[in-house]
């Protein structure tokens, strides 16, 4: 998917100045974020940060942030969770692309991951949405 760690770059600066296309916020980019903001910039609290610089990029590119569309807790923290120990385990010389790569090369590369642990109507509803919700089909393994 992505060839250089010169283009998870591009992703992860592009998501925090909200200069990427919306085109480009894809589901494996959303992955490609999340790793390269781990990696660089530490400094960013990504369980606290994150539902404030995703509604910020939705808003900036035209959408809504609303009980129906936008911003998702429950799959931000549980994609948060699942993208951590692919870092973790991992130098830090390894090549983030590499890692992406691996990650996405998973069942986490299904945009439907989640419906292994949630019901679809669990994981859709509003409280989900807002805040998060535990799995109600099984526990996450991370």
């Amino acid at each position: 998917m992505y060839a250089s760690d010169e283009e998870i770059a591009r992703i992860g600066r592009g998501f925090l100045d909200r200069s990427l296309p919306r085109e480009d916020w894809t589901h494996a980019a959303h992955f490609a974020a999340a790793l390269w903001l781990m990696r660089h910039r530490p400094d960013i609290d990504l369980p606290g940060a994150m539902p404030g610089l995703i509604r910020a990029f939705n808003e900036a590119k035209g959408g809504v942030n609303s009980d129906t569309t936008g911003y998702h807790e429950t799959i931000t923290q549980a994609s948060l969770r699942a993208a951590r120990p692919f870092l973790a385990v991992n130098a830090p010389e390894v090549p983030l692309f590499r890692i992406v790569a691996a990650l996405l090369g998973t069942e986490l590369g299904n945009p439907n991951w989640l419906l292994e642990y949630w019901s679809r109507d669990r994981l859709m509803s509003v409280a989900a949405r807002r805040e998060w919700v535990e799995p109600d089909r099984k526990a996450l393994p991370f």
